[in-house]
């Protein structure tokens, strides 16, 4: 009797198995539009302007008296790098998503305050894998609003896709 019953649940078991190690769908992308899926598994859209080249990367957002909702800044770095950003010239309070080579967000900074000298560092204390390619920023406040949170991926076509949790298409 114990063998069927066992036999039963590993039949059952398997299709949880198999689907736990498909690669993830792969999201229609554009250079313009951040993709995250959320933890929960949800997937929102930020439409982004682009930051990258060493010049508007310097300028980012400043001198900007406001951010729509849903819209931001990505930054995206040559190689990955240990990042600090800070506020000087900076109009607005932002929240700063810090998005490592395989497209995880690794952390977020909220509420970063206007015109605060202070360095924001893309990684906490500690993390293991601090480096960097990628900074979204948005109002503040976006980030919790939108849900964006440590362990969402980000599809991108400039994130190296070999490599991406969250491939395009």
């Amino acid at each position: 009797m114990r063998r069927p019953l066992c036999l039963a649940l590993a039949l059952l078991a398997a299709p949880a198995a198999v689907a736990a190690t498909e690669p993830p769908a792969a999201v229609a992308c554009a250079e313009d539009r951040a993709v995250f899926a959320l933890p929960g598994g949800e997937r929102i859209e930020v439409a982004v302007e682009l930051a990258d080249t060493p010049e508007t990367r310097a300028r980012g957002l400043m001198f900007r008296e406001h951010l729509d909702p849903g819209t931001g800044m990505l930054f995206i770095y040559e190689t990955p790098q240990p990042v600090a950003f800070w506020m000087r010239n900076t109009l607005i309070p932002l929240d700063m998503v810090f998005i490592d080579a395989r497209g995880e967000v690794r952390h977020v900074h909220e509420g970063a305050v206007p015109h605060d000298e202070t360095p924001v560092p893309g990684a906490l204390p500690g993390d293991p894998e601090p480096a960097r390619l990628m900074v979204l920023e948005v109002a503040a406040g976006e980030a919790d609003r939108l849900g964006l949170a440590p362990g969402s991926r980000l599809a991108h076509p400039r994130l190296p896709q070999q490599d991406a949790t969250l491939p395009c298409e």
